[in-house]
């Protein structure tokens, strides 16, 4: 990882999302009566390029914080992972985003609620962005959770495609729809536009059946998502059946790995993250192993940001029978 504040030359991937202090109670207590909470920071887009991070890879993200107790504790977090923060806008007041999650088992589902309301991130405008340093990468990696979340986000995440575009910088978009955010049809009208174009469209088969209409088994649904899209290539996230990707000729599957699931949150980054790392190596099919194994480790660990370096990677990557390593 990088020493904190030194900006590499040319970033491998930047984003731009939000940050997010999580609060949780374990599996057999009851948000309403918990005497206490775990503490974490997450944040889609910084998960995904905090694990590339973690990889070797140079990366930025973009987004705003409070000069605040938290904000500072955001930014170790987050520093931590390897991440250059550098083109991040201080409030002098302000809060950000949280959420609460309820684990639990069967028959309970696992809870999750939000409080994302008038955070830093949700008022920033295309303005605040520090466009070159966002551009000054070589792949731009965004999320459709960043859409609904403030008045002008999605306008910001249209011009920095729009600009990746002209500038020769490759672009990707995960999904990653949440119906606590917005509708199905929300989510079908204002990604549509957004993501015609792409290089690579990630997306789970739950979210291309409900936002995007897509029928049929999975890969039909890739084939199908690709043509309603324009997306130049589609990774189809399938949960315990792995993953499938079609690159515009020809489609790919890699297993999901066997693993004992111990936090399902932050499953979906790390595997994008995999993908990432693959695409960065001119290889999609390299990206859905290293995806399904950065998947599985996420499952493995507590907190939404999986923890690996590439010497873990490699390792799981060639051996099918992981033991005691003395």
């Amino acid at each position: 990882m990088r020493e904190p504040g030194t900006r590499p030359d040319r970033f491998d991937v930047t984003t731009f999302g939000e940050a997010v202090i999580r609060l949780s109670v374990p599996a057999g207590q009851r948000m309403e009566t918990a005497s206490g909470f775990d503490i974490d920071v997450s944040g889609t887009e910084a998960n995904v390029v905090g694990a590339l991070s973690r990889l070797g890879r140079r990366c930025g993200w973009v987004s705003a914080l409070p000069e605040s107790p938290l904000g500072r504790r955001v930014q170790n977090k987050f520093r931590g992972h390897g991440i250059d923060l550098s083109a991040v806008s201080w409030r002098p007041e302000g809060r950000i985003a949280t959420y609460f999650v309820e684990f639990a088992h069967a028959p309970r589902p696992v809870r999750i609620h939000y409080d994302r309301k008038d955070s830093c991130f949700t008022r920033m405008r295309p303005e605040d962005i520090d466009w070159d340093y966002l551009l000054n990468s070589r792949h731009l990696h965004l999320t459709g959770l960043s859409v609904p979340l403030g008045a002008k986000t999605g306008e910001i995440i249209e011009r920095a495609l729009r600009l990746a575009k002209s500038r020769g910088v490759t672009t990707s978009i995960d999904v990653n729809y949440r119906s606590l955010l917005w509708t199905t049809e929300e989510a079908r009208a204002r990604l549509m536009p957004l993501v015609g174009g792409v290089d690579l469209l990630m997306c789970s088969l739950r979210d291309a059946k409900s936002v995007f209409g897509c029928e049929g088994p999975a890969e039909g649904t890739a084939l199908q998502l690709a043509e309603l899209t324009g997306a130049a290539n589609i990774v189809l996230t399938l949960e315990r059946e792995g993953v499938i990707a079609f690159d515009g000729s020809r489609l790919h599957r890699e297993a999901a790995r066997p693993v004992k699931i111990v936090d399902r949150i932050g499953a979906g980054d790390a595997m994008a993250a995999g993908v990432l790392h693959g695409w960065l190596q001119d290889s999609l099919q390299a990206g859905l192993r290293y995806g399904s194994v950065m998947a599985a480790l996420a499952l493995s660990q507590f907190g939404d940001a999986v923890v690996t370096h590439p010497g873990e990677l490699d390792r799981i990557l060639g051996d099918s029978t992981p033991d005691i390593q003395r």
